[in-house]
């Protein structure tokens, strides 16, 4: 039922965003997100920035004659070959003067072309520069009121208040308000409040209106500032062990989504409660150098424990990542800890090389303290933790061979690689390889791996795509 809501939810967002935008999303992504629903039953997955990207991209059409790697990487529907054959075709013989000569291109088959289409074009514009006057009058607004409801009762509404504390305290609407103005892709800010089902509303512990707000202001392309991020943003480095808090896919029929490809920095805008920042990041670039910096400031959902056997001490169970706040248990435990986080990335690119240098630290109020368990032996604790890594890409031809060695502050080290391989033009390899100790932790990531989080694994996975014609495709993997 939550999977066929989640999804419903979705396909109503894109429609009343853009007509028949959700018609053009390929048979993957919709498949993918179906795949993440279904997997994820007890963690926030309400991140639709994805659907976001792509209902915008279809108002405002990316220039293939002017994108870089990073604006590519930000329609996650080409592999890192496509994107590397891109810039070499360009770079080569100059702007294209049609879509159409897409097909010429290396490793581009007519199903990418196809996919890709209703979200780019090709035209003669030099830049993207605009006055700011331009970047302030010039965009589009937009205002989305979604409510929605499960008609059978839910447990919690049929417990008894007066003799039980976990009974819901709320009405069971969901009720989301999301207000967004977006100029291109050049300057986007919004402000997003969200109820979820069993949560109070003007009453109660939520008098302020909404369970949760959020709002962003994000800019692009101001000189040597490449992109500039205040309020709630999203953070995504390397291959998903240090950092990665936006959608990313798992195992399924597109063999080369093993390679985790984004932006660093990205505008937060959906209705989920965890898997975002608070605070500013920005990050500048000239010629082959790229840096980015964050810092975040936000309180966070705990467990909040006193106990009396020693001395009073105060500290944290655990962290909670679900978001609702429907009992007065969950109620209390609302943004009980304080977080801080701090970090950035450098990176150089060199036409066919990528190397990349990750960090992060976090820093807690009150220190987090598992119970006992051999379980709980490897897990996190203390007031603060850290991830550092160095991840790198490189394409050699029909080849692109890329990965992460990642180690936290406790030294335990994580380790992926990978290679994609387009042998014809119909037929696609990828080969991935992890090697994950059991004390390697971190928060808000999302690695390829068989598990949700990046621990105490190690595999390795082989894909092939083979498409004899434009209406067939035959995929197979193991792991």
């Amino acid at each position: 039922m939550r999977s066929f809501l989640f999804t419903l939810l979705l396909t109503m967002l894109a429609n009343v965003s853009a007509a028949q935008a959700t018609d053009s999303l390929s048979t993957t992504a919709e498949q993918q997100l179906e795949n993440i629903t279904e997997n994820n039953e007890d963690q926030e997955i309400e991140d639709d920035s994805y659907l976001q990207d792509l209902v915008q991209f279809q108002k405002n059409p990316m220039n293939l004659n002017t994108a870089d790697e990073s604006a590519l990487k930000e329609l996650k529907l080409l592999s890192p070959i496509q994107i590397r054959n891109l810039l070499s075709y360009r770079m080569l013989l100059g702007k294209m003067i049609s879509v159409y000569e897409l097909q010429a291109i290396p490793a581009w088959d007519i199903q990418t072309i196809i996919k890709l289409r209703p979200y780019v074009t090709v035209s003669n514009v030099l830049s993207l520069k605009s006055t700011i006057t331009q970047r302030l009058q010039d965009g589009e607004h937009t205002l989305l009121v979604r409510s929605s409801q499960v008609l059978e009762s839910s447990r919690g509404y049929l417990i008894d208040s007066s003799v039980a504390n976990n009974y819901y305290m709320g009405s069971p609407q969901r009720i989301m308000l999301r207000y967004k103005y977006v100029y291109k892709s050049l300057l986007q800010y919004g402000v997003l409040g969200e109820k979820d089902p069993g949560e109070q509303f003007l009453k109660g512990t939520q008098r302020k209106g909404f369970d949760f707000y959020t709002a962003h202001l994000f800019l692009r392309n101001l000189g040597i500032i490449k992109s500039l991020a205040i309020g709630d943003y999203t953070v995504n480095m390397g291959q998903g062990l240090t950092q990665w808090q936006n959608l990313a896919f798992k195992k399924g029929p597109d063999v080369l989504t093993t390679k985790r490809q984004s932006p660093i920095l990205k505008p937060y805008n959906s209705s989920g409660e965890i898997n975002f920042h608070r605070g500013v990041g920005v990050t500048i670039g000239k010629k082959n150098w790229e840096a980015t910096l964050f810092t975040s400031l936000k309180n966070v959902d705990a467990n909040f424990v006193v106990d009396s056997s020693l001395n009073f001490d105060e500290f944290i169970s655990s962290l909670q990542t679900s978001g609702y706040h429907r009992t007065k248990s969950e109620s209390e435990d609302k943004n009980i800890q304080r977080q801080i986080a701090f970090g950035g990335n450098f990176s150089y690119n060199l036409k066919n090389l990528q190397l990349g240098l990750n960090g992060i630290q976090y820093m807690f109020k009150y220190l987090l303290k598992k119970d006992d368990l051999p379980y709980n032996r490897l897990a996190l604790t203390g007031k603060s933790f850290g991830n550092y890594s160095f991840d790198y890409g490189y394409t050699r031809r029909n080849m692109h061979f890329f990965g992460e060695v990642a180690m936290t502050d406790k030294k335990y080290l994580a380790v992926l690689n990978g290679l994609l391989i387009s042998t014809a033009a119909n037929i696609d390899m990828s080969l991935f390889y992890r090697n994950i100790s059991p004390g390697y932790q971190s928060l808000y990531t999302n690695a390829f791996t068989e598990s949700t989080f990046p621990t105490n694994e190690k595999g390795m996975f082989a894909g092939i795509s083979v498409k004899p014609d434009a209406k067939w495709q035959i995929t197979a993997y193991t792991d």
